[in-house]
């Protein structure tokens, strides 16, 4: 979260090109990556939180051939459901500030402000057995995975029922066996 940004639109953010160098930028009400020029607009939580949790996702499941924008949309979802539901969005800003204060016991200014993947692996270890952990974690599986313009980084084809099944389209092409 760099202080510098704060206060600004999304709009007056990606007109001032400010964002270079940057990665997560957190904005009045939204957050933005620099290079993959995307932005998520933050309804139900702080944009920090949201921050935050797409930072934990890429931590929770690490792929590094899978931009940033795929894990903000695996997120979008908390962020509705905390717009919704006030219960929701009371035990993410808490997870979230919980996890800041882990941090700064680390010497980090917040979880984001921890430069190490392994730093931040750390602190998810120490609330893993927590709701707030538990219930990000349990989504991604599907929210993350699901997404079809994240299939091809895996190599899934998709469904084979529509096409036929696999019996006909490669099931046995396996060339290391």
């Amino acid at each position: 979260m760099t202080p510098a940004f704060r206060g600004l639109t999304r709009r007056e953010l990606l007109a001032s090109g400010a964002m270079a160098g940057a990665s997560l930028v957190v904005g009045s009400g939204f957050v933005a990556h620099a290079s993959e020029e995307w932005a998520l607009e933050a309804k139900g939580v702080a944009p920090h939180t949201a921050a935050t949790l797409i930072q934990m996702a890429r931590d929770i499941y690490p792929h590094d051939r899978l931009p940033d924008r795929h894990y903000g949309i695996a997120i979008k979802g908390h962020d509705d459901k905390a717009a919704a539901d006030p219960a929701y969005k009371a035990q993410l800003e808490e997870g979230v500030a919980g996890l800041d204060m882990l941090a700064e016991g680390q010497g980090a200014r917040d979880y984001l402000g921890l430069g190490w993947e392994a730093d931040r692996v750390a602190l998810l270890k120490q609330i893993e057995k927590t709701a707030f952990f538990q219930g990000i974690r349990g989504d991604l599986v599907v929210s993350l995975y699901n997404q079809k313009d994240v299939w091809p980084v895996f190599g899934y084809e998709g469904a084979s029922y529509e096409q036929g099944g696999y019996l006909e389209r490669g099931f046995d092409d396996i060339a290391w066996l």
